[in-house]
């Protein structure tokens, strides 16, 4: 088999990752001496990469709400939001599936700043994640009542 076109080097992904990301409205931080901070990777990587897949964050809380008959619909808003928190601090499963969701739009940079602050930044993103998603409880409401997590 042949191929026609230039090999896609890690040059292009992180190029296609980056185009790819919407932009979000932070504070300028200036850049610091001693490089990067956990504080400006939250900013510049992890808002954005939140955002572009907050329709698949929100579908994946769905499906497992689903797929381990949660009471969720039947619940108060309070206790949907509960719900959320809950299930992302404390199921491993669905928190590794959000987390790899997320850390595999990494650029090569990212993911290798990513790595020794791994379980900092871990934290970070897991807390901005329930944020998002009970932010949109009424979408995963829609979802779930719709049938469409799991593609019913």
């Amino acid at each position: 088999m042949s191929q026609t076109s230039a090999a896609f080097t890690p040059a292009d992904r992180d190029a296609a990752i980056l185009t790819s990301r919407p932009l979000v409205e932070t504070a300028f931080l200036p850049p610091t001496a001693d490089g990067p901070t956990v504080g400006d990777f939250l900013h510049r990587t992890l808002r954005p990469v939140l955002k572009l897949q907050n329709e698949l964050l929100l579908v994946l809380v769905a499906d497992f709400i689903q797929e381990h008959h949660i009471p969720f619909l039947t619940s108060s808003a309070v206790e949907q939001q509960r719900v959320v928190a809950e299930l992302l601090t404390r199921n491993v499963k669905l928190r590794y599936l959000l987390v790899g969701t997320v850390v595999g739009l990494f650029t090569q940079s990212e993911l290798a700043f990513y790595r020794p602050n791994r379980a900092e930044l871990n934290r970070r993103l897991l807390e901005l994640a329930i944020r998002r998603v009970q932010d949109h409880v009424a979408t995963l409401a829609v979802l779930l009542a719709e049938g469409t997590a799991t593609g019913e």
